[in-house]
């Protein structure tokens, strides 16, 4: 062992001196650079767990929205056809009531329409009698007149 000290020069001073400055230098970066980097690490290992974890809520909240976005929708859908339908059956049943008003009236036209053709039907009746006595008076009065110019005649 004497001999690899002499052959490769090794000194004991120097190896216990570069191994207390080796320390120093060691203890030195491990405060100043290693402890403050492991520190940057942490947090952002931190930040990025807290990110991670955000978007998996945003994405649960996304997810939750969508879906209350389409029940909502839905509902929406449900309710406008509801109110078609409601608006339909109301169309229907004015256009029955109106129909029925229009039968009620056109009943009542046609009714009219028969009295003033019956009492056109009176008044015509009557009127034709009248004429009917007037011929016949007047016929009746050809025939005295004849028969008083046949009896003055003979």
């Amino acid at each position: 062992m004497e001999s690899i000290i002499s052959t490769f020069h090794i000194d004991w001073k120097i190896i216990i001196a570069q191994a207390v400055n080796f320390g120093v230098v060691f203890i030195v970066l491990y405060i100043f650079a290693l402890k403050p980097l492991s520190k940057l690490m942490a947090e952002r290992s931190e930040k990025i767990a807290k990110g991670v974890d955000d978007a998996k809520t945003n994405a649960a909240l996304l997810e939750k929205t969508r879906t209350e976005y389409e029940e909502a929708l839905s509902k929406a859908r449900i309710e406008a056809n509801k109110i078609f339908q409601e608006g339909r059956k109301e169309a229907e049943d004015k256009k029955a009531l109106m129909l029925e008003d229009a039968k009620k009236e056109v009943a009542g036209v046609i009714e009219n329409g028969k009295k003033i053709l019956e009492a056109e039907k009176v008044k015509m009746v009557g009127e034709t009698k009248k004429e009917i006595v007037i011929l016949a008076m007047q016929a009746t009065e050809k025939l005295i007149s004849s028969k008083q110019d046949l009896n003055s005649l003979k």
